[in-house]
């Protein structure tokens, strides 16, 4: 799906792939766009669910989200209803499950038809490893697995018929993949502990991402402090904490707060913060910028303006979230933080492979969970930004190439 941090970590990859002399045969949803270079089939779903979930996307993309999205949205969902309901009670996994019977379809005649040395399946959406996982048992042919999300939460017993069948998923993976790979330590580690059998196949590599395709020049407002967040905020990846953080910081100093400006870009800010805002009167600290989309007039696309705002933001905030499963997961969002070339604001929790990253890219860090740290990270970074003490970092940023030539090497040490 474009613009998703699952399809962009493997979308950006495509071209270092192809540079390497491998020529990808690619199976995809139709929520994004075909690729012209290679053999690329889109596939819909074969459940009501998943073609509900598709239908509504792909009209939004084409014609909006006005009169004529919900006219005929409306009508199909009333008509796919029942069969939805029937899908709900005789399966109970998530819609995207009915896009696997499609890929394995597709998939053993594509195999079949262009005879490709190994399978990858990756993702996001646990649908295309449980397809990786059928073709791979049809055709014998060896297949490679890139885990983007924890499939177990940590710290819990699966309980529903969608969580037992992810954990189920996570086993077959471990035992019949060839080579498999987390992007952090933890979540590799975690499903090692559950499935022994994982063994040495099992890997870590940081996904990276590509260098922006515009640049722009930082200029310090001498007024505000602008920390920028750029993507999606949830009930559990909340803009709350650092709310609590400025209300208090507005009581101790309101010197300090009345400077901070929170520039939020993407998503709306989460219903709680946005309550909570409202009601402390910190609506002055907190700008809601919305999404950034082409513009037709100038020919600009909504990446390369999300780009070249990062670049001038004074700070670059990442609201981590406050479940057990950051441990096991990196915003995406940080790799592209990186290319920006400004200082990081990491609120965190439970990952020490992130804070540890945070701190060699010199950025700042706050605990999620604990307001009086997210207080002093914001002092902190008021006195930095006051005498305007100068970032630099000697490190280079993670790159997508970096990702690939390890996902190469691993392939040829391990599958002869």
């Amino acid at each position: 799906m474009d613009g998703r941090a699952a399809s962009l970590t493997i979308t950006d990859k495509i071209p270092h792939f192809i540079n390497e002399g491998i020529e990808p045969v690619v199976l995809s949803a139709v929520t994004g766009k075909k690729d012209t270079r290679f053999y690329h089939k889109q596939l819909l779903p074969w459940g009501p669910a998943g073609l509900r979930f598709d239908f509504r996307h792909l009209i939004a993309q084409k014609y909006g989200r006005g009169l004529f999205y919900k006219a005929t949205t409306g009508l199909v969902s009333l008509i796919l209803s029942p069969f939805i309901l029937l899908e709900r009670a005789l399966i109970g996994l998530q819609s995207q499950w009915s896009w696997t019977p499609a890929a394995i379809f597709w998939g053993y005649i594509a195999i079949k038809r262009f005879d490709p040395e190994l399978i990858y399946s990756t993702g996001g959406a646990y649908s295309a490893h449980w397809a990786g996982f059928w073709l791979n048992r049809l055709t014998r042919k060896p297949w490679i697995a890139e885990i983007h999300d924890p499939m177990v939460f940590p710290g819990t017993v699966p309980k529903t018929r969608n969580l037992k069948f992810w954990a189920k998923l996570e086993g077959m993976i471990c035992r019949e993949a060839n080579l498999v790979w987390w992007f952090t330590d933890e979540a590799m580690l975690s499903a090692k502990r559950r499935h022994p059998e994982l063994g040495d196949k099992g890997k870590v590599i940081l996904p990276g991402a590509e260098p922006p395709v515009v640049e722009a020049t930082y200029k310090r407002d001498p007024n505000f402090i602008h920390i920028g967040h750029f993507g999606s905020l949830s009930n559990v990846r909340s803009m709350k904490g650092l709310a609590e953080a400025i209300a208090k910081l507005k009581e101790v100093n309101e010197k300090v707060a009345q400077v901070i400006k929170i520039d939020c870009y993407g998503g709306s800010i989460d219903s709680s913060a946005k309550k909570y805002i409202v009601e402390k009167k910190l609506t002055e600290q907190f700008v809601e910028h919305g999404r950034l989309e082409h513009d037709f007039k100038t020919g600009i696309s909504g990446r390369e303006q999300i780009q070249t705002k990062m670049q001038e933001m004074d700070y670059l905030l990442i609201i981590h979230g406050n479940t057990d499963d950051c441990a096991e997961y990196i915003p995406s969002k940080f790799y592209d933080y990186l290319w920006a070339k400004r200082p990081i604001y990491g609120i965190i929790n439970k990952n020490n492979q992130f804070k540890d990253l945070l701190i060699e890219y010199n950025g700042y860090t706050a605990q999620a969970n604990d307001i009086d740290s997210i207080v002093g990270s914001l002092i902190q970074i008021f006195q930095d930004w006051q005498i305007q003490k100068q970032f630099f970092i000697k490190k280079e940023p993670i790159k997508t190439i970096d990702s690939v030539h390890k996902i190469i090497n691993y392939v040829n040490d391990s599958i002869k």
